[in-house]
């Protein structure tokens, strides 16, 4: 059994609150002490089999995993899934068992996740949609300045091939590793700081605290909300075909298609959100597509009269070029330090992350 205690809220939340203070700094720090958590699940020679973002909890210094799928619903059909669907790797979604290199998929749509600050394909509303697009190999676009070894490591996580993810201790090794550098780099940043400090020291008299602010974290308070924790259910797929790994083209056919998704004010719409806002326009007959086209044209005429204050949310469109315009190579992008200097105010503290397993 695992030991839960009451946290405040859940890594989906944390991120969707928190992502534009977030430094990539910090988004190492959380996906390592995620994935030595799921090392000493593996090493008790457990899986964990439901891995996602709604039952990771944390609040500042603790993180703990919670939910461990050796539970589900007792009326689960034969032949059945169960699990959160952008999550679940490919072969156990075509109905083989659940191995420890499910997990290892998990963790690549938590990396995803944690970099991007958005759930997986939260634009489908369709399962038996999302699940095949899945089987053929279908992932989420990597986010520009994605740091290169991150991108290579998730990209080794999420493969078709069960065989060619990594296990849970080369994995560790690689994002400790990873970590390890970061911290290396923040310590150098750190010197670099006070160095500055003291040299504007000796030119004006500073205030007590003056030293002290340097290591002043900015302590995030997070709203409690009454958000619930995306869940688990079932699923039951029929005839789907052996899982594959997209090729080149077809992975930026399928990303090339823009989707319209309106932003949220409150988290608990985010569940809600693909329902809502999936672009509906395949569905149009061919013999109305004159009659829209006219009141398009009569909206651009009479859209400088609309007062777009009345408008509580827009939509936006997702293109492909303002994606594929950036150079995976170029250094700025493979420096896992990548913030803006106005970031440097919102770093948030690093602490001791515990996980509690007992069995």
């Amino acid at each position: 059994m695992l030991a839960i205690y009451k946290l405040d809220y859940n890594l989906r939340e944390y991120l969707q609150q928190n992502h534009d203070k977030i430094m990539w700094e910090r988004r190492i720090q959380i996906i390592y002490h995620i994935v030595d958590a799921v090392y000493l699940i593996h090493d008790e020679n457990a899986i964990h089999r439901d891995l996602h973002s709604g039952n990771i909890l944390f609040n500042h210094g603790n993180i703990r995993i919670s939910d461990l799928g050796f539970c589900g619903p007792a009326d689960k059909p034969l032949k059945s899934i169960y699990g959160n669907l952008p999550y679940i790797a490919p072969e156990v979604i075509a109905g083989k068992e659940t191995t420890f290199k499910s997990d290892i998929y998990s963790i690549a749509m938590l990396m995803w996740e944690i970099s991007s600050g958005q759930p997986p394909f939260i634009n489908f509303e369709n399962d038996y949609e999302l699940a095949l697009k899945i089987i053929n190999g279908m992932r989420p676009k990597i986010v520009p300045g994605t740091p290169l070894e991150y991108k290579e490591i998730m990209k080794q996580c999420w493969d078709a091939d069960p065989t060619k993810r990594p296990d849970i201790k080369t994995l560790n090794n690689k994002i400790e590793e990873m970590n390890r550098l970061n911290y290396q780099n923040e310590l150098k940043k750190n010197k670099s700081i006070v160095k500055k400090l003291f040299e504007k020291i000796k030119l004006s008299k500073p205030k007590a605290n003056t030293i002290a602010k340097i290591y002043e974290i900015n302590n995030f308070e997070p709203t409690n909300t009454n958000s619930r924790l995306f869940t688990s259910k079932v699923y039951q797929f029929k005839n789907l075909p052996e899982p594959k790994n997209a090729t080149e083209e077809e992975q930026e056919e399928f990303h090339s298609k823009p989707y319209g998704f309106s932003i949220p004010y409150n988290i608990e719409d985010f569940d809600n959100k693909s329902n809502n806002n999936t672009s509906n326009s395949s569905n149009i007959p061919e013999d109305n597509s004159k009659k829209l086209s006219k009141v398009f044209e009569k909206m651009q005429i009479n859209s400088n009269n609309d007062n777009q204050d009345n408008y509580k949310e827009g939509t936006i469109q997702v293109r492909k070029h303002n994606i594929d315009d950036i150079n995976d190579n170029d250094e700025i992008y493979n420096n896992p330090n990548l913030h803006s200097e106005e970031q440097d105010e919102f770093e948030i503290p690093n602490g001791n992350y515990n996980l509690n397993v007992c069995f």
